[in-house]
């Protein structure tokens, strides 16, 4: 994925911060905030590593759950043509719309 790193088995989405002249992380999947800062790709590893450390102790010492819940299940809103041709297309591979629809998602995450 462009702009994803993986830092102790966790991912993070990487930008740069124009107004500080950094390069900026920030965990993806974490219940609450936990973004860190560096010049450099080895500097931002490393602080990212030690942010991961002070947000995980946080969440034991306050005994939150660290990562988001997520239930298998979200809503789409469509436009109504978008949302036709994809039952159409879900039916034409004889598939749920439900079937479709993940299979292009998961088709798409791997890709990236």
């Amino acid at each position: 994925m462009n702009n994803i790193i993986e830092i102790d088995g966790n991912k993070a989405q990487v930008t740069f911060d124009p107004e500080l002249e950094l390069l900026r992380g920030e965990f993806l999947g974490l219940s609450g905030g936990a973004d860190f800062y560096a010049a450099s790709v080895a500097e931002l590893m490393e602080e990212g590593r030690k942010s991961l450390d002070v947000y995980l102790e946080m969440c034991r010492e306050k005994k939150i759950e660290p990562f988001k819940a997520f239930s298998g299940k979200f809503n789409v809103r469509l436009d109504p043509t978008l949302h036709e041709a994809a039952a159409t297309a879900a039916a034409a591979e004889r598939k749920s719309l439900n079937e479709w629809v993940s299979d292009a998602i998961r088709q798409a995450t791997e890709r990236a």
